[in-house]
């Protein structure tokens, strides 16, 4: 079934580590604090509607968008973490290659992700995310607190231009690192007018 007037049947999903106040990353792009952080004892909570975790997030996914600088990242890793998965990079200077197929526009993707038969799709990087948002692209998001305040960086989410409601769909947190776990689903129409409606690909 279609999910919007971009005729699409893939479900845009964010699964992203975030600072307290806001950041995925340092101005410079440094990561360390989410993924070597210093040991601390942390509390821990139960509940009976957790959140999304990466063992129960990224089985699901059957292709993943992300940004120019969020693929360099990644491609700079020991192992490369999106095996037999489709990935594709939305970029305007990337050239193909063997690992990833290169979209230059959200329309690139919408009609690469047709063609894949794509049902769940994992969309990564701050901008990326952010312009998939504002298109009314994303369906779920999953976000891990992390238990530090950066005070600047690159920010998640940046201005919107209208309010996004979200249903709160499960939580968690984690004693190992302190982690806050909350995974909501994205209510479109929910805070935009008839004439704010993002334009479908023609």
């Amino acid at each position: 079934m279609d999910r919007d007037a971009w005729g699409r049947p893939w479900e845009g999903c964010v699964f992203v580590g975030v600072s307290l106040d806001g950041f995925i990353a340092r101005a410079d792009g440094d990561i360390a604090w989410l993924t070597d952080p210093p040991p601390r004892e942390h509390a821990a909570s139960a509940t009976d509607h957790p959140a999304h975790v990466w063992d129960t997030f990224f089985p699901g996914v059957d292709a993943v968008v992300m940004g120019r600088e969020t693929y360099a990242t990644v491609a700079g890793f020991d192992v490369w973490p999106f095996e037999r998965k489709d990935v594709i990079v939305l970029s305007s200077t990337l050239g193909p290659t063997d690992r990833v197929m290169v979209a230059r526009t959200l329309d690139d993707v919408a009609e690469m992700l047709h063609d894949l038969g794509a049902r769940r799709v994992y969309i990564d990087g701050g901008r990326t995310i952010q312009s998939f948002l504002a298109a009314g692209l994303i369906d779920e998001i999953t976000v891990a607190i992390v238990p530090v305040l950066l005070g600047s960086g690159r920010r998640l989410f940046g201005d919107v231009d209208r309010d996004v409601m979200l249903t709160l769909r499960g939580h968690h947190s984690t004693p190992g690192d302190g982690l806050v776990h909350i995974t909501y689903t994205v209510e479109h129409g929910g805070g935009q007018g008839a004439d704010d409606v993002a334009t479908p690909p023609q």
